[in-house]
């Protein structure tokens, strides 16, 4: 079961190339969003499975949140280039840049035996949730031809980018606070 969940988690890795290359016509924008559906779903069931199945492994927990990654940038950059967008590369760079600094500073933790600083905060899991619904409603606006749409999913992606930075900040304070430190 390990094995069929680890597959899952790397099948949204290769799924976020996929729409990439399939944001580049306007042929591959229903497919795009179909695929992206079910890329979004596995990282719910991966979850849920390791979890139903005690199948939770030091893989799984490291690949997961990096194959989140992996796929919303890989999006974030396709919609970018496809759009002609600056507003979302700009934020897809600042997304980007928070998923690094936080990566920096669990590795940090973890080297200072002080991981809970940085450990998922469910408000971590909602800013996920929001990414994936902006880009849904991106995918779903080309996938329509409906730009009105495209106003809407950049609402939600200005408050992704609040909820993405809010979240670094805390881990940022979590893991620089002498409280935290003594924990451990």
């Amino acid at each position: 079961m390990t094995t069929f969940i680890n597959l899952l988690t790397f099948s949204r890795i290769a799924l976020g190339a996929i729409i990439f290359m399939l944001l580049m016509s306007s042929d591959g924008y229903l497919l795009a969003l179909i695929l992206f559906f079910i890329a979004s779903i596995t990282d719910y069931f991966d979850g849920y499975l390791a979890r139903k199945y005690d199948a939770v492994s030091e893989l799984g927990e490291v690949l997961d949140p990096i194959a989140d990654k992996i796929l919303i940038v890989f999006v974030l950059f396709g919609l970018a280039v496809n759009l002609h967008s600056y507003l979302i590369a700009f934020i897809g760079a600042l997304i980007v840049t928070r998923e690094i600094w936080v990566g920096a500073l669990r590795d940090l933790n973890a080297r200072k035996n002080n991981s809970n600083a940085t450990k998922v905060t469910f408000l971590a899991k909602i800013k996920t949730t929001i990414q994936l619904l902006t880009i849904s409603i991106y995918l779903l606006a080309l996938a329509i031809n409906n730009m009105l749409l495209i106003i809407f999913a950049d609402i939600f992606l200005f408050i992704s980018l609040f909820i993405t930075l809010y979240t670094g900040l805390i881990y940022t304070i979590n893991s620089f606070s002498v409280d935290s430190s003594r924990e451990h």
